[in-house]
């Protein structure tokens, strides 16, 4: 019972021999496995759950995506089944990390790694046993002491103070080994590695509701996956179905690009799904292969312990109770393992049906999104085969310029028009939600516009009855010109000078069409087939002069000047006659009239001129008055012509 007082420093050393030290292990221990018992490493298991919680985030997505009854059946199911594979695979993780744990402590009880806590503990236990004897020596000392002689009292009491000095060097052992237990114990690598694991575990497990801890086991092992058909599907996807003819253009090519960017996110977790799958089945092969090698031990040590008995029965009873804890740890890795595959089927089914439903919808989505538009382009074809039959016969049948123009005008606000509701009833959903857009649209346009808008207005006004057309001469206030050019918004006059007696001025002049609808600024025009104009002319009379015979020579040369234009004059004057109710309408015969005053005697003289030759008529009628003035002994006219028009 004494101990080797020179393994001590060894021991502190690490380099204690396990046969000193196993010397003191109790009987009937169980022994160690003699190989790896864990089927996946730590690195393996952190990286499975990593994949599987990156996997289980992928119902983000599938809920953004879920927008229909259907997709919400398919989606509900698939949660619910994320859930089980999610609580498997940390039930997996923490049945493997015992397994690891349970190695650690297998190699360090086996001496395979030096200074570990279960050496230092056997040697705690020798000492132990070691302070026990001598205590119980140093009892049977003390009672000898009681009956001894006296001769015999000194020896007893020399060899109890020896052996209380071995017993307080025993106890200083023990503190030492307890102490260096402790430290070992909490500085082992490999142990710190395995209680790092566990709780890298539990936090990752923290992160995910359904992986917490025993909350999805129940449901796992009752193992009532929740899976829809593909008929339920469809049949749930059908109610969407009826409302896409009510659906416009727009609406349906959103609705093709939605339903595509959903395809393509069912295509994806499927992917993920899929790898995940192959990972699960990649690693069963460690667990079923470490059941199997335990199960031969189990048969080994079963046909050993048929010729055993005592102390090898023991012995045998031991590795027959850590083989059933191995075969159960290894068991809670591999069933799950084999469920995580049901599963994982059963999530693939269920995204099948969605991509089915998903497509079927797509299809008819595009259906009648063909449909519209065979139906929007044969629509604008028919607008236009129609527009130009009409441009064609305008052309053929329609000979008069004014009269073509209006029609050929009419043709294209019609085509246009016709175009706009065309697109606009085939690409809105509702026909109020298209009238309230409409409005608002029109009425930001009639106010941002209103100048634009009037002067169209305009245009239609000016191309009536009465209206304006190109080559026509007309006065706007002031300005006076020929139009070249009548627009929508705009009509543009070459200015003319004197009423044309002087020709254009080389300087085009644009008014907007709006100008129709200004008090200030009025506009004159020669009625249609009408080209001629009346022309005053004032002359001062000499006094005391025969101012009968005078106005009856005025009256004469005006008559005989204005006859070489009378015929044209006439004919114009019936064209007038047709359009007005007046009768002195078409009286075209000059007139002279004589105005008396206290500064004297005034004559006005009238005529009609044609606008094409009105300076050389103004200039001989002027010239031909001033000579009958002179010779009368009177003045020059005193005031210029003035023109007016028919």
């Amino acid at each position: 019972m004494r101990i080797c007082w020179r393994a001590v420093p060894l021991l502190l050393l690490g380099t204690l021999p396990w046969s000193a030290a196993s010397a003191a292990e109790p009987q009937g221990a169980a022994p160690a496995p003699p190989e790896r018992v864990s089927p996946l490493t730590a690195e393996q298991l952190v990286e499975i759950l990593d994949e599987t919680v990156d996997w289980y985030r992928t119902l983000g997505t599938q809920q953004q995506s879920a927008t229909q009854p259907s997709d919400l059946l398919l989606f509900y199911a698939n949660r619910q089944t994320a859930d089980k594979v999610v609580g498997l695979a940390f039930e997996i993780a923490r049945a493997n990390a015992e397994l690891l744990s349970s190695e650690v402590s297998s190699q360090q009880a086996s001496g395979t790694t030096a200074n570990s806590p279960q050496q230092l503990a056997q040697a705690e236990q020798g000492t132990a046993q070691r302070g026990e004897a001598l205590q119980k020596e140093m009892d049977s000392v003390r009672r000898s002491l009681a009956t001894a002689p006296a001769k015999a009292r000194a020896d007893l009491n020399s060899k109890l103070l020896e052996l209380q000095g071995e017993l307080d060097m025993v106890k200083a052992q023990k503190n030492l080994f307890e102490t260096m237990s402790q430290f070992v114990y909490e500085n082992d690598a490999k142990r710190a590695s395995v209680s790092a694991l566990k709780e890298r575990i539990d936090a990752i497990a923290a992160t995910i509701p359904a992986a917490a801890t025993g909350a999805t086991t129940a449901a796992a092992v009752a193992g009532t996956t929740a899976a829809v058909s593909p008929a339920a599907a469809s049949q749930a996807s059908t109610a969407s179905g009826v409302a896409l003819r009510d659906l416009g253009i727009w609406d349906l090519v959103g609705e093709a690009l939605r339903l595509s960017q959903k395809l393509r996110t069912i295509d994806a977790v499927d992917q993920r799904t899929r790898a995940l799958q192959g990972t699960f089945l990649k690693i069963r092969a460690a667990p079923n292969e470490q059941l199997h090698k335990l199960s031969v031990q189990s048969d080994q040590l079963a046909s050993a312990a048929d010729n055993a008995n005592g102390a090898a029965l023991k012995s045998l009873r031991s590795q027959f109770d850590t083989l059933a804890w191995l075969f159960t740890q290894t068991s809670a890795i591999a069933i799950p393992l084999s469920k995580e595959a049901v599963l994982l089927s059963q999530y693939r089914q269920n995204l099948e049906s969605w991509r089915t439903a998903v497509k079927r919808q797509y299809g008819d989505v595009l259906g009648v999104l063909r449909t519209r538009l065979a139906v929007l382009f044969g629509a604008l074809a028919a607008v236009f085969i129609g527009s130009e039959l009409f441009r064609r016969a305008v052309l053929k049948y329609a000979h008069e310029s004014r009269h073509r123009n209006q029609l050929l005008l009419l043709r294209k606000i019609v085509t246009w028009l016709l175009v706009l509701l065309i697109l606009g009833l085939t690409f809105i959903t509702h026909l109020s939600s298209f009238a309230t857009f409409a409005g608002l649209i029109t009425a930001g346009l009639a106010v941002a516009m209103q100048s634009v808008l009037v002067s169209v207005v305009g245009y239609f006004m000016l191309i009536g009855k009465y209206g304006v057309r190109v080559g026509d001469r007309v006065q706007i206030g002031t300005v006076s010109g020929e139009v070249i050019d009548l627009g929508l918004i705009r009509l543009h006059l070459l200015e003319l000078t004197s009423q044309g007696a002087l020709g254009p001025t080389g300087r085009i002049v644009a008014f907007p069409n709006s100008i129709v609808f200004q008090s200030s600024g009025g506009l004159f025009r020669q009625l249609p087939g009408v080209n001629f104009a009346w022309h005053e002319l004032s002359l001062s009379l000499p006094a005391g002069s025969d101012y009968v015979a005078l106005k009856d020579r005025m009256l004469a040369t005006v008559t005989a000047i204005v006859e070489e234009h009378r015929q044209e004059i006439v004919r114009q004057s019936e064209t007038l006659r047709k359009t007005m109710s007046s009768p002195t309408a078409t009286d075209v015969t000059p007139q002279v009239q004589l105005k008396f005053a206290t500064t004297g005697v005034e004559a006005k003289v009238r005529y009609p001129v044609p606008l094409n030759r009105a300076a050389q008529v103004d200039e001989r009628i002027s010239e031909e008055l001033h000579a009958i003035v002179r010779r009368f002994g009177g003045t020059a006219p005193a005031a210029a012509n003035v023109g007016r028009q028919a």
